[in-house]
């Protein structure tokens, strides 16, 4: 059976493969703005079309080309927000979008007819702003009914639409490091609702729920910034050293410090986020790639892949306690419930590792198989959610055997997990299919999937178990 479901995880994988797109460089005088079409409604269901382009309208009678991420489109398969085209754009006003039909279908029982197309651009009307080095998200709802006339022409109708900000409490992140992006998604609607343009490799994300801040690694500067969750907006940066390249962070539970791992440079920096000011930095082993905080917020350890090390640092005294060899390539580990077992996976090791987290000491290896890419556990449950990046799938194990006894067929490439406490949802960021998909826990099936951006990294959100 588990075979089977890979099996159908991997055809899923391969009709959904998408266009490898080179990374985007960040804004710089230009704005960008991101087309996103809402779900297909059911009287449009028998349609096929597809687009060939896609273009900005100026107020000042310039047009600008986007590039279309998604061009066939069918009205029985489109049932979620799908990402339809991006453009970076010249600041200013634009009076609506411009789309290029090259085909249209409308089947029925007998098969499919095809319809009348216009030569050329069709308008869509409405009126949004472009502002500099920031991000606009525009959708797109087609009307079926007014697009269809004479029961042979196909004249695409669409409602556009600039979406509201989220209720805070609502409020999700997903890092794009290709992209230079952070996609925002609504919790609730399970949409995306806005884009924030940042600096170069946005990586590793840590939020602060109670001051509603969220903090960015940004490999490419060498910087933290700063994210307002109530204005949705970059506020600051804080720098760090040239070289830097901070991978990941994490923030103490009361939230006055930032740990961040330096990959560039192999070291350790803490940040007070307050004052946005690096208070100190030590050396680590070489190659530091992630970075866990205890329940306590008194110790931090770090996982180095090039030397199969795990480093426990006392934060109050910025020192290093201790240090332990691994299975080759650790990359990420998490706690149990009780905060007394620290778990490990490896990049190069088949085994799942329970250590002491004062000691370091092994206390039991279960053996896994090879590609487990991030583990996470449910404090509501002791469960163990491990991704497994090659296989597609999400496999859960029993905290006190570290068996695994079922798992959840995702396809693609599950590269980061994150638990929202608010509706008991699993939400896994799916490289290579550049998406979020939300899982429910009870259920264990896919109940929702968004569309992201290049090289989606992290997700974090308000309300994280």
């Amino acid at each position: 059976m588990k075979l089977l479901l890979v099996a159908l995880s991997c055809l899923l994988l391969a009709a959904c493969q998408l266009p490898s797109v080179v990374s985007r460089l960040p804004l710089d005088q230009d704005g960008a703005v991101y087309l996103y079409l809402e779900p297909i409604p059911h009287e449009g269901n028998r349609l096929r079309f597809e687009l060939v382009e896609a273009t900005a309208l100026g107020v000042d009678g310039g047009s600008y080309p986007l590039t279309l991420m998604l061009s066939q489109l069918n009205g029985e398969e489109v049932k979620r927000q799908r990402f339809l085209a991006y453009g970076q754009l010249p600041p200013g006003t634009y009076r609506g979008i411009a789309l290029t039909v090259k085909k249209a279908e409308l089947a029925d029982e007998s098969g499919t007819a095809a319809l009348m197309v216009p030569e050329r651009p069709v308008e869509q009307s409405f009126h949004f702003v472009v502002n500099r080095q920031k991000a606009t998200v525009v959708t797109l709802s087609l009307n079926p009914g007014r697009s269809l006339s004479d029961g042979f022409r196909f004249t695409p109708n669409f409602v556009l639409n600039v979406p509201p900000r989220p209720v805070i409490e609502l409020t999700g992140y997903v890092s794009n490091s290709r992209a230079q992006t952070v996609t925002v998604f609504d919790k609730q609607r399970k949409e995306v609702v806005g884009v924030i343009a940042t600096g170069r490799n946005p990586r590793g994300m840590a939020i602060d729920q109670q001051r509603r801040r969220a903090y960015v690694a940004l490999a490419g500067d060498h910087a933290i910034e700063v994210l307002d969750i109530a204005v949705g907006e970059v506020t600051n940066r804080i720098p760090l050293n040239s070289g830097d390249a901070p991978q990941e962070l994490a923030l103490t539970p009361n939230g006055q410090l930032l740990v961040v791992v330096d990959g560039g440079t192999n070291m350790v920096s803490f940040v007070d986020p307050l004052s946005y000011l690096e208070l100190d930095r030590i050396p680590v082993d070489p190659g530091p790639s992630s970075v866990l905080i205890d329940p306590s917020g008194r110790f931090a350890y770090v996982f180095s892949s090039l030397t199969n090390t795990v480093t426990l640092i006392d934060i109050a005294r910025r020192a290093v306690l201790a240090k332990a060899a691994t299975e080759p390539g650790p990359t990420r580990g998490a706690f149990n419930r009780r905060g007394d077992g620290l778990y490990l996976i490896h990049e190069m090791s088949s085994y799942l590792g329970l250590v002491d987290p004062t000691t370091l000491a092994e206390r039991k290896r279960t053996y896994t198989g090879m590609g487990l890419s991030e583990v996470i556990v449910d404090p509501a449950t002791d469960l163990i959610y491990a991704a497994r990046r090659r296989s597609g799938e999400v496999d859960l194990f029993e905290p006190l055997s570290l068996l695994s006894f079922t798992f959840i067929p995702v396809g693609g490439e599950p590269l980061r997990l994150a638990i929202d406490g608010d509706e008991n949802l699993l939400y896994v960021v799916n490289a290579s299919r550049r998406t979020l998909q939300v899982v429910n826990l009870v259920s264990k099936r896919i109940v929702a999937e968004i569309d992201v951006d290049l090289g989606p990294y992290w997700v974090t959100m308000m309300g994280e178990r």
